[in-house]
């Protein structure tokens, strides 16, 4: 249902590659809610993914950019501005890449030029939009950053390797900018710590799968769907959390806070009790 609280609001969207990507779901619903859009991507994900058929669906348009390149990035915060008519109220940051997890390198031995280009790619690609868009007044006052995060910032979860690290670099620069840029230009800044979601870059992750349903077991209310983050999304774009700004905010289903579910618990009692039953 359409409340158009993002009526006559502009941003940009990192990340759409296709419909399983939160990228794409927040596009879909931030047009939705009356916002103007413009996508972007790296050249190469372009390529593999479907983001002008996105942009068909948000009557936007598409404008490659690299989001290690400070170059590209001016360049599409230039042709952003250009085109929407005027600065920008809000920007999604969906971007994650491990080239150590693409090629199945353990963490422990972690190849550290992969490791350069996984924390470049993953965390400070924030730190150059943010840079860039101060840099050239892009953002209105109360604009809104959300980069999409994940509690492997905090905990350890040994399929995530180094892109534990990336996420914890991710929401580091969004406290630090958070302050900069809140007393600068009153823009806001923050991550969301989503629940394991499948979509194109998740399902890469070593045992994602068993994960998945271990997280949706432990989670009071469940694992959140990537449509749920989506709608997140779009309430701290809207002036309904001008007040919100340097967090990590956990959209999990209450999995940060759980030490233990019962129907966890049930179901180990319900293996030790098979085990026993296969050894006896």
């Amino acid at each position: 249902m359409s409340h158009q609280i993002l009526k006559g609001k502009k941003g940009i969207i990192f990340g759409a590659l296709d419909e399983r990507s939160i990228a794409w779901k927040t596009a879909l619903r931030a047009v939705e809610e009356g916002a103007e859009i413009v996508l972007t991507n790296a050249p190469i994900a372009m390529r593999m993914g479907k983001i002008n058929e996105l942009a068909q669906a948000c009557n936007a348009p598409v404008i490659a950019a690299d989001a290690t390149s400070t170059a590209d990035i001016e360049n599409l915060v230039q042709k952003s501005m250009e085109h929407l008519g005027g600065k920008l109220d809000f920007v999604l940051h969906s971007i994650g890449m491990s080239p150590n997890v693409r090629k199945a390198i353990p963490y422990t031995e972690t190849n550290y030029d992969n490791f350069l280009k996984t924390l470049d790619i993953s965390a400070l690609s924030l730190h150059k939009v943010l840079q860039t868009c101060m840099k050239m007044d892009a953002l209105n006052e109360w604009a809104s950053v959300i980069a999409l995060s994940y509690i492997a910032a905090q905990r350890t979860f040994p399929g995530y390797n180094d892109m534990a690290e990336a996420k914890a670099l991710l929401e580091s620069i969004a406290r630090s900018f958070g302050y900069h840029y809140g007393f600068s230009k009153k823009v806001r800044v923050n991550t969301i710590s989503q629940s394991p979601t499948i979509t194109t870059a998740g399902s890469g992750v070593s045992g994602f799968d068993a994960f998945y349903t271990y997280a949706d077991k432990m989670s009071p209310l469940g694992n959140a769907t990537g449509e749920q983050c989506a709608d997140f999304c779009i309430a701290m774009f809207s002036d309904y959390t001008k007040m919100i700004t340097m967090q990590n905010l956990f959209h999990d289903g209450g999995f940060s806070n759980t030490g233990v579910s019962q129907l966890i618990v049930e179901e180990m009692q319900k293996a030790a009790i098979a085990t026993e039953g296969i050894n006896g």
